[in-house]
């Protein structure tokens, strides 16, 4: 990591590292996942089937699909040794505390890919004006084509409220307001990032960037992962 990546991270609140785990270490994880969805779709009409799932809100999908799959090693090989050490670099200490890796996996096939109704959210409130009270890291266990139902963040938007920057209101309103999102929100310094790309890439993000899954259009299953480090006290 050079000075100008950290930079970046701090401006915009987000980095993506592309290809950090190996093809064959995130296989090991998406052959386990789909053994998973073998299981589920043999309980026909029970919890795990497509049916009960197209029965919920789209984003419930999400939480519901993830909940109903077990994937053993699944912290360790994501969340290991050498992100822990990156992490700490890129916040400048070491985590205090590190969350469990949860699975995100989104049903295929949710209709088409939009902008609109998000459910944009921030998991921790913290100062903007404060110092970095964690990072949150995204790994792609496959392929998320865009439009994949990938995360989506508001690079910039864990600065609102600081010189130059737009005030909290000012954001959550161009949010609710129909038209051309990408747009408006450009207009203020802020921008969409969809967390799309190959197996292994990992994406990380200030716990303070507003963010929300999406629709899913394809035909795959979104397959994704996320931890939270957190951190205590000013950096180093």
């Amino acid at each position: 990591m050079n000075q100008s990546q950290k930079s970046f991270f701090i401006d915009s609140g987000h980095q993506r590292l592309e290809g950090f785990h190996s093809k064959k270490a995130v296989a090991g994880i998406r052959g386990k996942l789909l053994d998973e969805f073998k299981r589920l779709s043999s309980q026909r009409g029970g919890q795990g089937s497509a049916s009960s799932l197209q029965k919920l809100p789209v984003f419930q999908q999400i939480g519901k699909l993830s909940a109903l799959v077990k994937v053993p090693g699944l912290h360790e090989t994501l969340a290991n040794a050498e992100l822990i050490d990156y992490i700490a670099r890129l916040g400048g200490r070491a985590p205090s505390s590190i969350q469990e890796t949860q699975l995100l996996l989104s049903p295929p096939n949710q209709g088409a890919s939009t902008l609109e109704n998000l459910s944009w959210h921030v998991d921790i409130s913290a100062n903007p004006k404060g110092p970095l009270p964690g990072i949150q890291a995204f790994f792609l266990i496959d392929d998320v084509a865009p439009g994949g139902g990938a995360t989506l963040a508001l690079a910039g938007s864990h600065r609102v409220n600081t010189q130059g920057m737009p005030t909290s209101s000012q954001l959550r309103e161009v949010l609710k307001t129909p038209g051309d999102l990408r747009g408006n929100l450009h207009r203020l310094g802020i921008e969409i990032i969809e967390m799309s790309g190959r197996a292994g890439d990992v994406f990380l993000m200030d716990l303070r960037v507003l963010h929300t899954p999406s629709v899913n259009s394809t035909k795959n299953v979104r397959m994704m992962a996320t931890t939270r480090f957190f951190f205590d006290g000013p950096s180093r």
